[in-house]
């Protein structure tokens, strides 16, 4: 049977919530009635995931790194190793859910010029809709954000059909490979955070464009957004922010919008000083970052010393 769909996996450090991805996968397999493989592509792991995964039944083959990468490098060598005409990239943290494999391909089927399909994402609760779409970064999203208008404006994950939107998350993504090799893949210079969005700017600058597809979920553990060293993820998320305003807007644009995300940031830290559960600190961090996002050390930086030995993610 000719492949129809290669399930895509990036796994970074989580063997646990590995092995949750490839039973869900599993499960998906069996219920599709077309072809499919799944690759397993392992960030130089040291916790056991690489063995997991070449001994997992349901994994046909595994990309074992010995030195750390980012994600769009990682997502670009899977589209590029898979067979199939589709591929589901997902992230280990991602647990897909029954028929999320078969809503998707249907929404790409049903829509030749969609390049990509996002799932609904659900909370580890596996009720509650978290946010998965949205508009793509701009002047007007940085002002709606500022006004505390983001949920009104911005996010495009809402209701119960398929819809267009400008980008959806890559916990749950599917792509259409040719769409994919159209533009180049994925631009590696955005080592994490940013990279779909980018994706999809650059499809629908090329004529394609992504739908939402509800009825497809998965429940997203989120080990990336509460792992390890925040105040490194902030700085990436800070970083390649403004990379994406400054090569899809003038430099002008991505200086005020600069200027008002590290606005709304402000007004959250202050906020924050009488909210229970929320860090001003963490929220100075993004201001900080935010405005000088050419400084510091982010995720990229995180990996570099991993690769030579020293801090462990």
């Amino acid at each position: 049977m000719d492949i129809e769909v290669t399930y895509c996996v990036v796994n970074t450090q989580q063997r646990e919530l590995l092995e949750r991805c490839l039973d869900a996968i599993a499960r998906e397999r069996e219920a599709v009635p077309f072809g499919t493989e799944v690759i397993v592509l392992d960030n130089a792991s040291t916790d056991g995931s690489t063995g997991v995964a070449r001994h997992h039944p349901t994994v046909d083959a595994v990309i074992a790194l010995k030195q750390r990468r980012g994600k769009g490098e990682n997502d670009t060598a899977l589209l590029q190793a898979a067979r199939g005409r589709y591929a589901l990239l997902l992230n280990e943290d991602s647990e897909l859910l029954p028929g999320a494999t078969a809503d998707l391909h249907a929404a790409l089927e049903d829509n030749p010029r969609a390049g990509t399909a996002g799932a609904a994402l659900l909370a580890p609760d596996g009720k509650t809709r978290t946010p998965s779409a949205w508009r793509f970064p701009s002047l007007f999203t940085a002002a709606a954000g500022a006004l505390f208008l983001h949920k009104l404006t911005t996010v495009q994950s809402r209701g119960d059909a398929v819809r267009p939107v400008d980008w959806a998350q890559s916990a749950a993504l599917l792509v259409r490979r040719i769409a994919a090799e159209e533009i180049g893949w994925f631009d590696p210079l955005f080592f994490v955070y940013s990279d779909e969005v980018d994706f999809c700017k650059r499809l629908a600058d090329n004529g394609w464009h992504t739908v939402y597809v509800p009825q497809a979920r998965a429940i997203h553990h989120e080990q990336l957004s509460t792992g390890s060293v925040p105040e490194r993820r902030i700085i990436e998320l800070s970083r390649n922010r403004d990379r994406y305003m400054r090569k899809h807007h003038t430099r002008l644009t991505a200086a005020i919008v600069r200027w008002l995300t590290a606005w709304t940031y402000f007004l959250r830290s202050l906020a924050a000083l009488v909210l229970p559960g929320h860090d001003p600190a963490r929220y100075r961090a993004h201001v900080r970052a935010t405005l000088h996002p050419d400084e510091g050390d982010g995720l990229r930086e995180a990996a570099l010393d991993y690769n030579r030995g020293g801090m462990r993610l």
